[in-house]
């Protein structure tokens, strides 16, 4: 079968667990890499370059930009964020399967450019319950909590361009449903047709 890896688009709504979700995949499963963006933000403390994100400057990403070596970017409050093209493509040829969390626009921009990427997206099991765990996390006002409720609202419009959606009730029957998703991509007939192509030799041969 094909050994190349394959790209996985994770996306949900604040509150939803992602980051709990892909943390919990990574000790599990060692199959997968989370890709690195590059930023043109300074480093907090504790921060490496090369672990949490590549830190650049502004120049550099914008000649990064012009040379096509993101597959996507966006510009939050005076900094670029984007995922870069050589490692992730890098990290797919040696076998690993490279999980992209990013917001909605950025996953179907990824989907134009690259069909055969898998776009999961995450959800609690109701509106309640994502209420809930924004209230529950303490660390927001309810105006914020209010806003991202909002946000949550205009994304969901957006949910029927994914292939599946996760509801993350109980992480660890999630977990393993992502990664069966993950590993059914690899059996599609898109994936594996040298496979197909030598079983056909192969049975000319007979």
């Amino acid at each position: 079968m094909n050994d190349q890896g394959i790209l996985v688009v994770i996306s949900g709504f604040s509150g939803a667990g992602k980051g709990t979700l892909i943390k919990a995949m990574l000790e599990r499963h060692h199959n997968y890499a989370l890709s690195i963006s590059a930023t043109t933000r300074k480093p907090r403390e504790g921060e490496e370059d090369g672990r949490e994100y590549f830190f650049v400057t502004r120049e550099r990403f914008e000649q990064m930009i012009e040379e096509g070596q993101l597959i996507e970017y966006a510009q939050y409050v005076n900094n670029y964020y984007g995922t870069p093209r050589q490692y992730v493509f890098q990290q797919m040829a040696d076998g690993k399967d490279v999980i992209l969390e990013i917001e909605i626009q950025g996953a179907l921009k990824i989907k134009e450019r690259f069909p055969e990427a898998l776009l999961l997206f995450v959800t609690p099991p109701s509106a309640d319950e994502l209420k809930r765990r924004l209230v529950g996390r303490g660390t927001e006002t309810m105006d914020v909590i209010h806003q991202r409720l909002h946000r949550a609202a205009d994304e969901a419009e957006g949910i029927t361009s994914y292939d599946y959606i996760l509801i993350n009730d109980e992480i660890d029957a999630c977990v393993e449903a992502m990664h069966q998703l993950i590993q059914a991509q690899h059996r599609k007939v898109s994936s594996s047709l040298d496979f197909i192509e030598q079983m056909r030799s192969e049975l000319k041969a007979i």
